[in-house]
């Protein structure tokens, strides 16, 4: 699924919006992706140091253009994902993948057809103690961010929507 769209119209649009309808997450996160822009509704992960459940989602569920938002409390001491999780994401059809926290395996994580952004990069793995839970409403670098509602990124930014902001055809 192919969205056009421009973070910056989209601001344009909502910036008399305090309702907490619309977000703008801060500038903090860097592009490691293959896809630079992308768009998506939004699953849920929060995990410590455990990539577990954020490997269980993106490898084995179809990702029906969907957006994983894995809230890592902004740990940069291990990876959640990495060159082998991206790409079965791409393969799975996930649109983008965000992680409050680190990643790995950069040179990889460029060629998968699959939007990422994270805080850092470092090369540590993850343990893999089967902890973490999905679907939660999480607290991302101040940003509220709740299951089903929309993550759009582009060049200019990151914002959130607790409804569709393009043309769903």
């Amino acid at each position: 699924m192919s969205i056009s769209f421009s973070t910056s119209d989209f601001c344009d649009a909502h910036k008399d919006d305090h309702s907490g309808a619309f977000r703008v997450m801060p500038p903090v996160f860097k592009d490691y992706g293959g896809c630079p822009v992308f768009a998506g509704q939004i699953v849920t992960v929060r995990c410590h140091e455990d990539n577990t459940l954020v490997k269980q989602i993106l490898e084995q569920e179809p990702g029906e253009g969907r957006v994983l938002v894995v809230d890592g409390a902004g740990a940069l001491s291990r990876a959640l994902v990495g060159g082998n999780i991206a790409a079965a994401a791409a393969r799975n059809g996930w649109a983008g993948v965000l992680v409050n926290g680190a990643v790995r395996d950069v040179a990889e994580l460029r060629t998968a057809s699959l939007g990422i952004r994270a805080l850092a990069l470092i090369p540590m793995p993850t343990s893999r103690a089967g902890q973490g839970v999905r679907d939660v409403s999480l607290a991302v670098q101040g940003c509220i961010i709740r299951p089903s509602e929309w993550l759009y990124a582009d060049e200019d930014g990151v914002v959130v929507s607790d409804v569709p902001l393009h043309a769903i055809s």
